[in-house]
């Protein structure tokens, strides 16, 4: 059963609204910050795979409109990303981008050592470490192509896309409980300093405030996220075969990113009102349809080996933000917003890693740090690193 274009938007919406009750209705998942759309999502992909089993029917949602709200998203982190604010920024950016790509590189060795461990290809490690885990759908749908058609793994798209769909589960699950455990650990001066914090906020720290903008500002907004679009795509495909290769999302990004900058050099300001209610809507819609999309089953049909790789992938995921990235960051407030993004780019994606902030800002107050930080890293210099580093990984001796 295939449900339309419409319908499924409508379903989307409606997944949301589900999503916000939950969350209000019931305490645990309040307490433990879990976003809306992955509360309203995983119910929805829960019910389709129940149906599936017990009436052998498979529901089946369009997804015409999901890479558009993707790549949407991504435009206005871009039109949002001011070089002067990533300057201020930039130290904690670099200390936060070293840890990200420590995780990578992490990611990669322990799923090499357990799939040594247990007697099966390497590259099933690789394939359920950075590629998947930290790439994404996008990144391990590529790479898994690469690892058919040059090193001969077969049934590696179903792999990678089945690893995938476990870390942005996975992703959006544990960034809530993981940052309810840190705030226990940070001081209560710190505690008492956040709820008097004042400072203007940023794109995508407050989904549900009122911004106060006018449909003109609507609609230039929207031009410039399709002119984002259009570039993007024809950045993307110029790139496309060379060392130069990229994600079409993270050219989209780049293209915001030069035009918000270059728009500010001859001083047009772009209302950022506008963007940030166009972001938080698409991101929202985005990450339910995501969620709601999820093929379960797939799950089911890993096989033992990737299963043990991904739990330890989890494992490894938490002690890592507990005792790497949350002492170096601070031991503060703000340590505990970037761990859960963390948890939501280590296993997830970028969208994730937002909504994360967003599950526990609405709820302790801002961190204006985080949300600087976060996106750009996420979306832009992670996918970088990441490429760097695979293919550093497949130069290793045994794949050959």
């Amino acid at each position: 059963m295939t449900i339309g274009v419409y319908a499924t938007l409508v379903a989307t919406s409606l997944v949301l609204l589900l999503g916000e009750k939950l969350v209000q209705w019931i305490g645990v998942l309040r307490a433990y910050s879990i976003p809306a759309p992955v509360a309203g999502g995983l119910i929805v992909a829960i019910c389709v795979l129940i149906t599936r089993i017990t009436t052998h029917v498979e529901i089946k949602f369009d997804s015409t409109m999901q890479v558009p709200l993707m790549l949407a998203f991504f435009s206005t982190i871009g039109l949002n990303a001011h070089l002067s604010s990533l300057k201020a920024g930039g130290p904690v950016l670099i200390r936060f981008l070293a840890l990200v790509s420590g995780l990578l590189i992490l990611q990669n060795v322990v799923g090499l050592l357990l799939a040594f461990a247990l007697g099966v290809d390497p590259l099933l490690g690789i394939l359920g470490g950075s590629v998947t885990l930290s790439g994404g759908h996008g990144t391990g749908a590529a790479w898994s192509q690469v690892f058919t058609e040059r090193h001969g793994l077969e049934s590696a798209t179903e792999i990678a896309i089945g690893c995938a769909t476990f870390g942005l589960v996975i992703g959006g699950v544990l960034g809530g409980p993981l940052a309810r455990l840190l705030m226990r650990r940070i001081s209560a001066d710190e505690l008492l300093s956040v709820g008097q914090r004042d400072e203007e906020t940023l794109v995508f720290e407050e989904p549900k405030a009122q911004q106060a903008t006018t449909p003109a500002a609507i609609i230039t907004t929207l031009a410039l996220i399709s002119i984002c679009l259009a570039g993007g795509e024809v950045l993307a495909d110029r790139i496309a075969g060379t060392v130069f290769e990229l994600p079409t999302f993270v050219c989209v990004l780049f293209t915001g990113v030069v035009l918000n900058n270059a728009l500010a050099l001859v001083r047009v300001r772009i209302d950022q009102h506008a963007v940030a209610l166009i972001g938080n809507v698409a991101l929202a819609l985005f990450l339910a349809m995501a969620l709601m999309r999820l093929n379960l089953w797939e799950l089911a049909a890993l096989a033992v080996p990737i299963v043990a790789i991904l739990i330890a992938q989890t494992v490894l995921m938490a002690l890592y933000a507990v005792f790497v990235t949350f002492p170096v960051m601070g031991r503060n407030y703000d340590a505990v917003v970037l761990c859960a993004a963390q948890c939501g780019l280590g296993l997830g994606a970028t969208p994730t890693a937002i909504a994360n902030m967003q599950a526990i800002t609405n709820r302790f107050g801002h961190s204006h740090m985080a949300f600087l930080i976060v996106p750009m890293t996420g979306a832009f210099f992670m996918d970088i690193v990441n490429a760097i580093i695979i293919k550093l990984f497949l130069t290793l001796p045994f794949f050959h």
